[in-house]
């Protein structure tokens, strides 16, 4: 329902209407709710689509989709039967003084569609309620069945019908973790089998059937990657006499076309979603692991971007994105890569010997090309955590995630990549990072005046945080306070319009290089196309939508980032289930508005909350004890019983 809110903001075409949705539509036509000109459906300028915020005291904040407005207010008598998190149309009341505000003509559903439910005793009763809340939910069920239902027994319900849909597991089994993330956001990793009937069709690439792509298969491409990946979306190759960069993108839109089957669900599921045990793909395995990846020794289509540098300037000379045959002589992981880096690899064979040749040129290009880089954007250390799980998915392991020169070298030829078709179109699909607001400065200068760190507000935000950083570096709490920079940003989005990416730095940038496994970048592949083949027709029917597509994308990423972390969340609620009443080495990450931390020991970045108050700093080290869990909110508290001295 909020996708087709939000697209109905922007304008729908009629022809994008799903059967489903052709009903409601009429039904808000006769309502006068929306306009329809020129086969587009959209809201009439008197009406507003929104997410009810807090209701205190009979009054509540209207959240606008679609838009970027201010909330719109909702005093009790226009208020209705609304409550918080329902979607709602709303009217907006003209020549009223005051802030903007609306009423409420229409609960039109739940904005969090789905959620969990688990059984608990209560008042020595049987009682079905929410996972996170504990409080009943809308659906019921028969007193029979409640009372055959095993204690944490846990079940997926649709909020829209107020139904149970399915049963999922029990809350006792840590296998059920995955069950529950992603029942939240209706995920699921199996595909219809229709969309697997079309995604085994496809026949192995035969060179011969492409005579028009460019042959590049006699360059010595080859990809690298985590050591557990699969899904190979880039390959890349270094001309060093010619100074040219090419790097060979997985051609996933030439399997995947606009509308089809395959089409639908990947853009209901826009992203592949990473947990620590698996994937779960955006495209079929048929597809993100075996045809469209750039596989070692076959034949693959792919979409090239062909870079030529000025090496002394590192400027782009002229570049061009073309479709391509390509053929991939070597799969390497990052450790390797980094290991022939130092000295510590030897090529075995002929390829390997070429490679590598022209790997150590390339090291050398992409170290300048990201030297120049951090003098406009902004280096951040990443706290990316890796879990290691057994085979009934309890946690056994964290280790910190390191960026190596081999992640760096990958890294700069695919952000090259990116900005290269970022500068082809002056509308389409940007990747977008506005710069932080003054108030969100403010806060964070604040916190850092707090821990010790002077804030010397220099000519730009860029060499204020230099000078930040450079100071944290001293104190030995580097990723804490980027932490901290990057939670006093706006979060990068996808948008039509560009304004730039502020965290690199970048005047234009775009999601190109990713096509298996972000939705965005098979957009950015079909528009690219259609602008080299001078089809105004078709780049048209590629941005027909893109304002509500972009706005859709962007939430699928968010929901993506949700499930990954909470997955993890869970799993270190089990593991601290598993230590109660045991002490730990933390740090202090948080003292307002509430007192938090993180592990800092055998298991690294378990997030802790505090049982009582105590007398501590911003990342001062304490020593904790578990105290409780929270299982079913995935919750740990805590307490401090000592300091660390350094």
């Amino acid at each position: 329902m909020k996708s087709l809110l939000i697209r109905l903001t922007h304008g729908l075409n009629e022809q994008d209407i799903t059967e489903e949705e052709l009903p409601v539509v009429r039904e808000w036509l006769a309502k006068k709710y929306l306009t329809h000109k020129h086969n587009i459906y959209k809201f009439n300028s008197k009406y507003r689509a929104g997410v009810l915020g807090l209701v205190q005291k009979g009054t509540a904040y209207l959240h606008v989709i679609g838009e970027n407005i201010k909330d719109l207010y909702i005093n009790e008598n226009n208020l209705g039967l609304a409550n918080e998190g329902d979607l709602v149309i709303a009217q907006r009341l003209l020549g009223h003084r005051g802030q903007p505000s609306a009423k409420i003509v229409e609960i039109v559903g739940k904005e969090q569609t789905y959620s969990v439910a688990y059984i608990i005793e209560k008042e020595g009763r049987k009682a079905l309620v929410d996972l996170k809340t504990e409080y009943p939910v809308g659906a019921e069920m028969a007193t029979e069945e409640l009372n055959n239902c095993a204690m944490g027994d846990l079940f997926k319900v649709d909020n829209n019908e107020n139904k149970i849909m399915e049963k999922i597991g029990n809350i006792k089994d840590p296998k059920s973790d995955e069950k529950i993330v992603l029942a939240q956001f209706n995920k699921h990793d199996a595909f219809d089998e229709e969309v697997l009937k079309i995604a085994r069709s496809f026949k192995p690439v035969d060179a011969s059937k492409y005579p028009k792509r460019k042959d590049l298969r006699d360059l010595t491409f080859c990809t690298i990657d985590p050591v557990t990946a699969k899904d190979f979306d880039d390959a890349i190759y270094w001309d060093d006499k010619n100074t040219t960069l090419y790097v060979a993108i997985a051609d996933v839109s030439e399997y995947v076309t606009p509308f089809g089957p395959i089409d639908t669900e990947a853009i209901y599921r826009s992203f592949s979603i990473y947990l620590p045990h698996r994937s779960i793909p955006m495209l079929p395995r048929e597809l993100s692991e075996t045809l469209c990846s750039l596989q070692p020794h076959v034949d693959r289509l792919a979409y090239v971007f062909e870079i030529k540098l000025d090496v002394k300037t590192l400027e782009v000379v002229k570049s061009e994105v073309y479709e391509a045959l390509m053929h991939s002589d070597r799969r390497f992981n990052y450790e390797e890569i980094d290991l022939f880096l130092e000295n510590r690899l030897q090529a075995k064979t002929q390829e390997e010997k070429e490679i590598f040749a022209w790997i150590k040129k390339l090291k050398t290009v992409t170290d300048r090309l990201r030297a120049k880089r951090l003098q406009e954007g902004f280096d951040f250390h990443s706290t990316e955590i890796e879990m290691t799980l057994d085979e009934n998915t309890n946690l056994v392991a964290t280790t910190l995630a390191q960026e190596t020169p081999s992640h760096g070298l990958i890294e700069d030829c695919m952000l090259l990549a990116n900005k290269e078709a970022a500068k082809r179109y002056k509308r389409g699909l940007f990747r977008i990072h506005e710069p932080p607001s003054q108030a969100k400065l403010q806060k964070l200068y604040q916190e850092l005046a707090g821990i010790g760190i002077h804030v010397e507000i220099k000519n730009t935000i860029k060499e204020t945080i230099d000078s930040i950083q450079k100071q944290a570096k001293e104190m030995g709490i580097e990723a804490e306070v980027d932490t901290l920079i990057i939670q006093s940003q706006m979060q990068a989005r996808y948008s039509p319009v560009n304004v730039g990416h502020f965290g690199l730095g970048f005047k234009e940038y775009t999601h190109f290089t990713s096509p298996i496994r972000r939705y965005s970048d098979l957009i950015v592949h079909r528009l690219l196309k259609a602008i080299n083949r001078g089809d105004t027709q078709e780049q048209s029917y590629v941005l027909r939508n893109i304002e509500s597509l972009s706005m859709a994308i962007s939430e699928k990423e968010r929901e993506a980032m949700i499930i990954e972390s909470e997955y993890k969340a869970r799993k270190y609620a089990r593991w601290a289930a598993q230590n109660l009443h045991k002490e730990f080495k933390a740090r202090i990450t948080s003292t307002d508005p509430e007192l938090r931390a993180e592990l800092h020991d055998e298991i690294i970045g378990a997030r802790l909350h505090f049982t009582s108050g105590a007398d501590v700093t911003l990342f001062e080290d304490v020593i904790v004890r578990i105290d409780k869990v929270n299982i079913a909110r995935a919750r740990i508290y805590a307490s401090v019983v000592g300091k660390i001295e350094k």
